[in-house]
């Protein structure tokens, strides 16, 4: 297994592991009138809704996800080559949106900071051969 396929790999993993941790707490539920309520967090977004792709503008609002963030960002805008940014930039997207949907919730955000650190840590291995300072 080449070293790309490695990285992709742990990405890949990473990402279903934030995105399972971020759905195990949501439920939907039914009142008396048999009607469901649906957590927001399951709404669709609509294709009108402007989609930003900075981590300024766009944050999970947990520090240590919104540094992973950061320099996530600057290490695949600079260092990884332009073929490979497309694969890499629609994982971290998936990954992002899993974060801010974990930090909405009161129950997952507790535990989305280690997560985050972790996240880091690994990303710090696999960019390793790009020369990424983190």
């Amino acid at each position: 297994m080449n070293n790309f396929s490695v990285r992709l790999f742990t990405l890949a993993a990473l990402v279903c592991g934030v995105f399972f941790l971020t759905n195990c707490s949501s439920t939907t539920t039914t009142n008396s009138n048999s009607a469901v309520v649906v957590n927001k967090a399951d709404t669709p977004k609509t294709a009108d809704t402007p989609k930003a792709t900075t981590a300024s503008t766009d944050s999970v609002g947990v520090a240590e996800c919104d540094e992973y963030i950061q320099k996530y960002e600057a290490c695949v805008n600079s260092k990884v080559p332009e073929a490979q940014r497309a694969t890499y930039k629609s994982s971290f997207e998936t990954m992002r949106k899993s974060w801010k949907d974990a930090a909405a919730n009161p129950q997952s955000k507790a535990g989305l900071a280690n997560g985050c650190k972790q996240a880091l840590e690994t990303a710090k291995q696999s960019f390793s051969s790009y020369g990424c300072t983190w």
